[in-house]
Formats: C-alpha cells, sequence, structure tokens
C-alpha cells in the first residue's frame, strides 16, 4: 500500500440564495453555486474547540473548512452564507432539527421535528439585480439619493470590530448607524466616506433611515427562516420563526 494514498470524499452543490447576481463575473461566486464537502471528525474539533467557541468563531470556521471552490469567505453576502448554513447542517447531520415549541393556547411545550430541506430561499425581484453590489435610492422626505449595498461576511466583521472598539473606548456608536455607513456608499453622488458618516450622524432623518432600510430587507436575498410545523394534537402553526438553538449543530445535546 503506498504511503501517500489518497482518499476521497464526497461534494453536493449549493446554490446561493442571491444566485450569483450580485458579484462581479470574476468571481467564482457569481457562478451562483458552491462545492460543499461533508462534515468530518475534524470539522466537529472545530466546532467543539472552547476557544472558538468563546469568540463566536467555531461555525464560520466550520463553513469556511466545508466549502470547497475557492472563493474569499469573506466576499459572500449575508444571505448566502445562511443559506451555506442550513446546507451545511443538512450535510453533517441530516434534515431533521428537533425544537421546542409552546403552545400560547395550551402552554403544553412540546418537542416538535423540523425538515431543514423544506426551507426556501427568500423571494427576491432579480431584474433589479445588475450584476453589481450597489443599488441607488431616493430618500423620499428630504430628497436626497444615495447608493448602497448589501452587507457582506467581511463588512460584518468590520462592523463587529468599530462596535468593540467604541465599546472599548466608551465612545458613542450604536448598531444601527455603524451599519449604515458601512452600506451607504455615496450621497448625491458624493462617494467619499468622511461625508458619507456625516450624512448618516447628522442628516439622516428617522423617516428616511425607515424607508432606506426597507428598501435593503425588500433587495436582500436571503433564505426565510419561517417554517411550518405540527404539534401532537394535529394542529398546525404556520410561519413560525425557526429557532436557532445547540441542537442546531449539536444534535442530542439537548442545550
Amino acid at each position: 500500500m503506498a504511503d501517500n494514498a489518497e482518499f476521497t470524499f464526497p461534494t453536493e452543490t449549493v446554490t446561493l440564495p442571491s444566485q450569483g447576481k450580485l458579484y462581479e463575473s470574476t468571481n467564482p461566486l457569481s457562478s451562483g453555486a458552491v462545492q460543499m464537502k461533508y462534515m468530518t471528525a475534524r470539522e466537529e474539533d472545530i466546532l467543539t474547540n472552547p476557544n472558538l467557541l468563546k469568540q463566536g468563531l467555531a461555525i464560520e470556521k466550520v463553513l469556511q473548512a466545508l466549502i470547497k471552490t475557492p472563493i474569499n469567505y469573506d466576499d459572500l453576502l449575508l444571505g448566502d452564507r445562511n443559506g451555506l448554513l442550513i446546507a451545511a447542517r443538512i450535510l453533517a447531520y441530516g434534515a431533521s432539527y428537533p425544537i421546542s415549541y409552546t403552545d400560547p393556547e395550551t402552554e403544553i411545550t412540546e418537542k416538535v421535528v423540523v425538515d431543514l430541506t423544506k426551507i426556501k430561499d427568500k423571494e427576491v425581484d432579480f431584474s433589479l439585480y445588475q450584476g453589481k453590489n450597489e443599488f441607488t435610492f431616493d430618500l423620499p422626505h428630504s430628497k436626497n439619493t444615495v447608493t448602497f449595498k448589501l452587507l457582506t461576511v467581511g463588512d460584518q466583521k468590520a462592523i463587529d470590530a468599530e462596535l468593540k472598539g467604541l465599546k472599548k473606548a466608551n465612545l458613542q456608536g450604536g448598531e444601527l448607524t455603524t451599519r449604515l455607513k458601512k452600506q451607504i456608499l455615496s450621497v448625491n453622488g458624493n462617494y467619499d466616506a468622511k461625508v458619507v458618516r456625516d450624512f448618516v450622524d447628522n442628516y439622516l432623518i428617522s423617516k428616511d433611515s425607515i424607508e432606506l432600510r426597507l428598501r435593503i430587507v425588500e433587495l436582500t436575498p436571503d433564505i426565510d427562516m419561517t417554517v411550518d410545523v405540527t404539534l401532537a394534537s394535529g394542529k398546525e402553526v404556520i410561519g413560525l420563526d425557526l429557532p436557532m438553538t445547540g441542537e442546531f449543530f449539536f444534535p442530542g445535546s439537548g442545550i
């Protein structure tokens, strides 16, 4: 037997919620799909690494390890990352995901099993995508025009780091404004980051902020995290928000 024997393992093609339509044509993610391998003991070690768990990085590290397509993980849109998270769980432990549900009418709590393969992509109008992660929006009240993008994994890391830095320095800064400063690319054609930050802090009125955020949600590709379940009594619960408990990546843990 050769010392350098190679072993093969199966992979699956996972379609991204965005279908790749918001990535530059030179980006591998523009194909709209990635190859993911099945989880092994090595990835399970990552999931249970105490340091990574404490830092909240365990699942991110596992996702990066499971993706076999050569991509920059930070380029992933957050909605596409969510789609890969569901796929990773199905490939690792199957589609059955037990959750606890308390009926508000009877106050009876019971275990129900969700079929993760039933989770669908959120419906979006793909005709609004032009192969570039940039959109224009006229703020209805102030009449200013902004361009904005949908956040990526890399953007979220930068937001988290900035919020952590503000907290450490005892400086003011909320998640909403920090996020908008990262999403808004220009104001009235001016792409200067200082101009954008000043606009968000001092000139973006609440009515326009709400309308902008609604537009962002409308355009954001993602997965629909609502599910339908049937209780032991036969009663159907429609549109339940899927809870992400310890059972998601640690089945049988009882967490």
